[in-house]
């Protein structure tokens, strides 16, 4: 991937994080969005683990037929990513592929602790900033990234 290449992920992938806002978010909220998940990781016939942390408080775990317990450590690992770094896990994975760096090598953290591979996406309240995380595990990092922030925005837009 280009320099230039990036750059444009780097963008799209803040965007998302500027657009995928919540305006409150209760535990209902997280049923809602869990299932919304749920069916739609159903509907494309891939297994995943699926997690809803606010607050430090978990008010929504699955984990579809097809799945191991490693898919809950990929699950913790990638949040703690979203949690310490304020980005989704993809971004932070990408930064750090641009600049040719592991986590290890360019935050001196480990890597058996912090997975910045896509599908931790940060829970946002407009006008005050990230309360959790979204996240999803189980795919390709691309896809677990792309299955999330497509639910969101289905789910934002069904319930704006």
């Amino acid at each position: 991937m280009t320099e230039q290449n990036y750059e444009a992920l780097l963008r799209e992938l803040r965007q998302q994080e500027e657009e995928l806002q919540f305006t409150s978010f209760t535990n209902e909220t997280a049923l809602k969005l869990g299932l919304a998940l749920y069916e739609a990781a159903k509907h494309k016939g891939k297994p995943v683990a699926i997690d809803i942390v606010r607050n430090g408080q978990q008010l929504f775990h699955l984990s579809m037929e097809g799945t191991a317990n490693d898919n809950n450590e990929w699950i913790l690992r990638k949040n703690r990513v979203v949690t310490r770094f304020g980005h989704s896990s993809f971004y932070v994975g990408t930064y750090l592929r641009s600049q040719g760096k592991r986590i290890e090598e360019k935050y001196l953290i480990s890597e058996s602790e912090y997975a910045a591979h896509g599908g931790a996406f940060p829970l946002i309240i407009k006008h005050v900033g990230i309360i959790g995380t979204i996240t999803v595990s189980g795919l390709p990092q691309a896809e677990d990234h792309e299955l999330v922030t497509s639910t969101i925005r289905s789910f934002l837009s069904a319930h704006a």
